[in-house]
């Protein structure tokens, strides 16, 4: 029987000791999703959460609907412990569906672990967001086709993968197993089995220097990183600054994607490069 789970995680920020601010994150969910302890590892003012969806993958029929909403002032960092798992199918689409709101002034890291599109997947992963006037986030999407440590390339099967900011920046594409031309063509993915973007939107345009100071940071860690001939940074909008990369595994594109969220922390955010304590375990 399929599940539908959902999650519903708010994050607000209130006064503190000393007027220092502190966030803190309520959740409701219905289903097998939901969210471990709020960890402070920065400090109150940044909220970090882990997400669990214990079943550990979908299969088809399956629906995980994540909704996020980040108060004015609040900043909230989202990440997931593994891979979320798209399993073979035998006829119905499985779909993540993760949607984010981030008020005046806040700020929130979307930062899940890969997806790994098994063979024979009919899988969908969307991803929407809104931000407030002087809001930012910082997000990425990583996906890998089939399993190519284990031998199981992806044969069969589609991915159909979705991010929007409404009004601003659209990226959607399906990917189907058997389009040769897609997956090997020196105009696609040129052989490369995974496919990552990360970004840094503001709800506020960025002005030149802003923009420049952000593309001058993702370039200089492509420029030292060994995909530095599949990756590259563009500012689509003046409200978007984007680092896309194609690698064979997700290994390499997972630290390049770490190493620009770093930069664009210290550069833009004038905050210490901190990870998620559960990356380290």
């Amino acid at each position: 029987m399929p599940w539908h789970a959902t999650l519903a995680l708010d994050y607000r920020s209130s006064a503190g000791p000393a007027g220092s601010r502190r966030t803190v994150a309520h959740f409701r969910h219905d289903g097998p999703l939901r969210i471990l302890q709020s960890l402070y590892p920065e400090g109150d003012g940044i909220c970090h959460n882990v997400l669990v969806h214990p079943p550990g993958g979908l299969v088809g029929g399956d629906v995980l609907d994540i909704r996020i909403d980040v108060g004015a002032g609040a900043h909230g960092l989202a990440t997931t412990p593994g891979a979320s798992r798209f399993y073979r199918s035998d006829g119905e689409r499985a779909l993540q569906h993760s949607r984010i709101a981030v008020g005046e002034g806040g700020r929130f890291e979307w930062l899940p672990l890969e997806a790994l599109c098994f063979d024979g997947c009919l899988a969908e992963n969307r991803l929407e967001f809104t931000l407030a006037p002087g809001a930012q986030l910082i997000g990425w999407d990583m996906t890998a086709l089939g399993l190519p440590h284990a031998g199981q390339p992806f044969r069969r099967g589609s991915l159909l993968q979705h991010i929007e900011w409404p009004g601003v920046w659209l990226e959607r594409g399906r990917i189907a197993a058997d389009d040769a031309r897609l997956l090997d063509g020196p105009l696609g993915l040129a052989g490369h089995r995974c496919l990552a973007s990360v970004f840094l939107a503001s709800g506020t345009p960025l002005g030149r220097e802003a923009r420049e100071q952000a593309l001058d940071a993702a370039r200089a860690v492509i420029d030292a990183h060994g995909l530095r001939a599949t990756a590259g940074a563009t500012s689509p909008d003046g409200r978007i600054v984007v680092v896309r990369a194609l690698a064979p595994v997700v290994e390499p594109a997972m630290q390049l994607m770490k190493q620009v969220r770093a930069a664009w922390r210290e550069a833009c955010w004038q905050l210490p490069a901190t990870a998620p304590r559960i990356w380290a375990m």
